[in-house]
């Protein structure tokens, strides 16, 4: 080839790589993605395309010399970024792997209210005594006599496996106060409903109420129990309540949280009076004396204070030293003369021999007279009690 040959080939390689290559876009990620999922489909077009990018294409440039219908077009160039493989990620290991053993799906334990109602389930042993059936039994929606009540239902993971349980409050429905518990099931691998323990129960002494429930997101089974059942007079305001929490152990439910007992309860009480007729005798001086024999007993809880009434003409005075347990001065008081005590445990009683006396020569008719005691708080605030009428008696005065 002459030198002027070669000068020529030099001069349309030139205008080769200023008219084509400069037109050549380079290509983004998503290009350089589709090239690599194409290339072992392209892989001879992309090995010529290659050898072109890189030498300068002098064959194909050479071919094009030969006639103006062969001019190449635009070249894919093979692309310089290098794509690494994504690398597969490492499964996370389920809670309910255990170690040494093949991966096992944990059974869901939410139940709802419709499928507890609709299941067989074991409950618990009631206490002692007449109760409600625990074997295959079916939970009621409804507060019958002598079923299984479901009072209340929440759900939380109670055991720890990562999976949801059930827990249910029920009541054995035997008049008013029947016995009650907490009760947590869950399912197994099949889908039965089964019982995974008690949480709490009320007890003959207390708490003797569950009210609610409430399953927290630690696990924890909060229960609201309160001292006194609520019925027979004893309104459900009047009982004590606390918030007390349960954790499973493994094998049982046991408190983590909340008071263990409770305090006295200031309704927890009841007053029983009786007392004897007043009858006047003169006296050597020309007045008339006599005296009251009065009992007071309480039946239950402690009553912090007594106030106790006598409700007798004002003309009827107090006399004598059978009012010293009195904390105040029964003298300085009127219809009714009142002799506030000190408090009264449950099963003790107070009895007190009251002197009375009318000044000489001053009538008093025969009559009928209240005696009367209440409880009193440590505030010295008067409490209802559940029953009330015997707490006056009506007594004769002449």
């Amino acid at each position: 080839m002459s030198e002027q040959e070669t000068l020529g080939l030099a001069e349309e390689f030139a205008h080769y790589r200023r008219t084509v290559l400069d037109k050549v876009e380079v290509p983004g990620p998503a290009a350089v993605r589709r090239t690599v999922r194409g290339r072992n489909r392209r892989r001879w077009g992309a090995t010529a395309t290659t050898a072109l990018a890189l030498l300068g294409g002098s064959a194909i440039g050479y071919a094009a010399m030969s006639g103006p219908d062969h001019r190449p077009g635009p070249v894919e160039p093979t692309p310089s970024v290098s794509v690494s493989p994504t690398p597969t990620p490492t499964p996370t290991p389920s809670s309910s792997v255990t170690s040494g053993g093949p991966a096992s799906a944990v059974p869901d334990g939410r139940i709802s209210r419709a499928q507890l109602l609709g299941a067989s389930v074991t409950l618990p042993a009631w206490r002692a005594g007449r109760g409600c059936p625990t074997s295959a039994v079916r939970i009621s929606g409804d507060d019958r006599e002598g079923v299984n009540w479901l009072v209340a239902l929440d759900h939380g993971d109670v055991d720890g496996d990562g999976a949801v349980e059930t827990v249910a409050l029920v009541q054995c429905v035997l008049g008013t106060k029947g016995p009650m518990q907490v009760v947590a099931f869950d399912r197994e691998k099949a889908g039965k409903v089964v019982t995974l323990g008690r949480v709490v129960a009320t007890t003959i002494d207390k708490p003797q109420w569950l009210f609610a429930l409430d399953v927290v997101g630690d696990g924890t089974v909060r229960v609201q129990v309160g001292d006194i059942a609520p019925g027979g007079g004893w309104p459900a305001e009047w009982s004590q309540r606390q918030w007390r929490g349960y954790r499973w152990k493994g094998e049982a439910f046991a408190q983590v949280s909340g008071p263990t007992t409770f305090g006295q309860n200031r309704h927890d009480v009841n007053l029983v009076v009786t007392a004897t007729n007043l009858v006047l005798a003169e006296t050597p001086d020309g007045s008339r004396a006599g005296t009251v024999t009065v009992r007071v007993r309480n039946t239950t809880g402690l009553a912090s204070y007594v106030a106790l009434r006598l409700g007798l003409p004002a003309t009827v005075r107090p006399d004598g030293d059978g009012w010293a347990a009195c904390r105040n001065d029964p003298e300085t008081t009127r219809e009714p003369v009142t002799c506030d005590l000190f408090g009264l445990d449950g099963g003790k009683e107070v009895v007190l021999t009251l002197g009375f006396r009318v000044a000489a020569g001053t009538t008093v008719p025969s009559g009928r007279a209240d005696v009367d005691a209440r409880p009193m708080d440590a505030k010295f605030d008067f409490v209802e009690e559940v029953y009330e009428p015997d707490n006056t008696v009506v007594i004769t005065y002449r």
